[in-house]
């Protein structure tokens, strides 16, 4: 499908932005059996959904000579969960129907309202905005959508989890009854459902979203890491990639606080965004990033919303989204327009099954890997310098007569090793992770006890090979959950369901009592495994020859004969 059956001008526009194909979502919309039609459309951001929603209103907004006939009421509402979203929806259309001549007003939180309201009183075709800020124009009679011909709610599932429901009802009532309405909405739970069935009438149901998943502009990688050492994993990603800019994602407000004063400890230029920011904050924080200021974003997933950063290279799932769609709505922030870009999913050991069958879910394959050691930042680093200073540069008398001051004072290799260093010291430093100090495993199990563990005290915990159990992440977890250094921790010897380990004895009543203060009901976090004391010493030496070695002998069985009947007679033997 192509866009041949556009109307001139919006085939001019389309084509001036790069745009040959349509994409799945504009492809769907476009079809005849979406004509006319309300429609209720599942799509991800980043799939064109913008363009696809305003080449669907074209028959109802333009006459048949392709032009945008003069209007003093509005014909069009777009209604957009957040400042940002309803601004990025407003350039779209913007340069979509610039050459059709169309005047669009946008109304959302932070801009001058009287403004606004000039704008709405010399006519506009198309109106774009937040709930609340469209509500107080509609109850102040400076908002009149008599006139409306069509309806889009551009991610509404958002705005209902924002709170949004009552603002939506009183605008769309203030409607006509016969006007079209297109639903957005990347997934579709039952108050979605429940506002379709009351504001729509046959809607068609359009679903891109499986056709969009994984798409080859966003590469994923799960990269696990132990529970207590997420933080040092995110600043190793950052420190590694080093992206002009990054999109951290928390579950809550309070874990974006606190990642974001501790990349700013360690010398990150970052900015936060969560519920507990102003409108102001938000405008703050977003021009940093576009100023190349900031580099970095901590955000929760509705602070984030709407959010359009051309540069963004990079996100990262601090804390792993709830779902597939929540996964693919925030990896959508990059990969943009063919630009490339890269998500990673930071899971904490016990959880790679849970986000394994995410994947699945999604139909995503993501490469896992390890944390970034220091080497391989330091690699990096190498690499991005040479670079830096080998690109070619525009240099003035001024510059070269401080070279020259330099030279005489030092030799080319100490100049350019403070250069070196000065560039170094700019860079926050790497973290150091937890390697698997234990002692080294032959077989599942350590050649004879270590100095020091002769009479150590044996110990239990319910997770084995069949949950991946790897020293890299029981070490720290059994650090972290009992209080104790590694060096008090002997042998551990992973077995099918349970892995077995020695703590010394000095430390053994020590460690036994953080267990209990450290223990609780998450099933899916640390301190829902659970550890207890073995009595005497396991008898693994049998175990490990029955489970590595050959099966023993067995005595076959006979098979079971039945004797003759009574009153058969057998035939004597030859």
């Amino acid at each position: 499908m192509t866009f041949e059956k556009l109307p001139r001008l919006l085939r001019e526009a389309l084509a001036a932005r790069g745009y040959q194909m349509p994409t799945a979502v504009q492809a769907a919309v476009l079809g005849a059996d979406a004509e006319g039609r309300d429609l209720i459309v599942s799509a991800q951001t980043g799939s064109g959904k913008t363009v696809a929603f305003g080449l669907a209103i074209a028959p109802q907004l333009l006459g048949e000579d392709g032009n945008l006939p003069y209007a003093l009421k509005p014909q069009a509402l777009v209604i957009a969960p957040t400042r940002e979203l309803a601004l990025q929806v407003s350039r779209e259309l913007d340069w979509l129907y610039g050459k059709a001549g169309a005047r669009i007003a946008t109304c959302v939180g932070g801009m001058d309202p009287s403004k606004e309201r000039r704008s709405l009183s010399h006519g506009a075709h198309i109106v774009v905005g937040t709930p609340g800020r469209l509500r107080d124009h509609l109850e102040r009679g400076a908002l009149d959508l008599g006139r409306l011909e069509v309806a889009i709610l551009d991610e509404a599932d958002e705005m209902l989890d924002m709170g949004f429901r009552e603002e939506l009802e009183e605008i769309l009532d203030a409607t006509p009854a016969e006007r079209r309405t297109l639903l957005f909405s990347a997934t579709m739970p039952k108050p979605i459902m429940a506002l379709a069935r009351r504001f729509q009438r046959d809607a068609l149901r359009i679903s891109t979203i499986g056709e969009e998943r994984g798409h080859g502009d966003i590469q994923y990688q799960a990269m696990t890491v132990a529970p207590a050492e997420i933080e040092h994993g995110v600043v190793n990603l950052l420190r590694l990639h080093e992206a002009d800019s990054a999109l951290l994602f928390c579950a809550t407000r309070d874990n974006v606080r606190r990642l974001h004063s501790s990349l700013t400890e360690r010398g990150f230029n970052a900015v936060a965004l969560s519920g507990e920011h102003s409108q102001s904050d938000r405008n703050q924080a977003l021009q940093a990033l576009r100023d190349g200021r900031a580099r970095v974003l901590v955000a929760t997933d509705v602070a984030a919303r709407g959010i359009d950063l051309p540069s963004l290279s990079l996100v990262v799932h601090v804390e792993l989204p709830r779902d597939a769609e929540t996964l693919q709505h925030r990896s959508g922030r990059t990969g943009r327009a063919g630009r490339k870009g890269i998500a990673v999913l930071v899971v904490p050991y016990p959880r790679r099954k849970r986000v394994e069958a995410m994947l699945r879910g999604a139909r995503i394959e993501a490469k896992w890997i390890a944390p970034p050691t220091p080497a391989d930042i330091a690699r990096g680093d190498r690499e991005r310098l040479l670079a830096a200073l080998l690109a070619p540069a525009e240099i003035d008398d001024e510059d070269r007569v401080l070279a020259r001051t330099l030279l005489e004072r030092r030799t080319p290799e100490e100049i350019a090793a403070a250069l070196v260093r000065t560039h170094r010291a700019r860079l926050p430093a790497a973290e150091e992770l937890a390697d698997a100090a234990a002692p080294t495993l032959q077989g599942g199990r350590t050649e004879g006890p270590r100095p020091g563990f002769e009479d150590a005290i044996w110990f239990r915990m319910d997770v084995g090979r069949r949950d991946r159990a790897d020293p890299r992440w029981l070490l720290p977890l059994l650090c972290r959950r009992g209080h104790i250094t590694k060096n008090e921790i002997g042998a551990i010897r992973i077995g099918a369901a349970e892995t077995l380990f020695e703590v010394s004895r000095a430390a053994a009543a020590r460690f036994a009592a953080a267990l209990k203060r450290t223990a609780n009901g998450d099933s899916d976090g640390e301190g829902g495994i659970r550890i207890e004391a073995v009595e005497g010493k396991p008898r693994d030496t049998a175990r490990e020859n029955r489970r590595n070695g050959p099966p023993p002998a067995r005595h076959k069985a006979k098979p079971f004969r039945k004797g003759p009947k009574q009153g058969r007679t057998t035939r004597p033997r030859a």
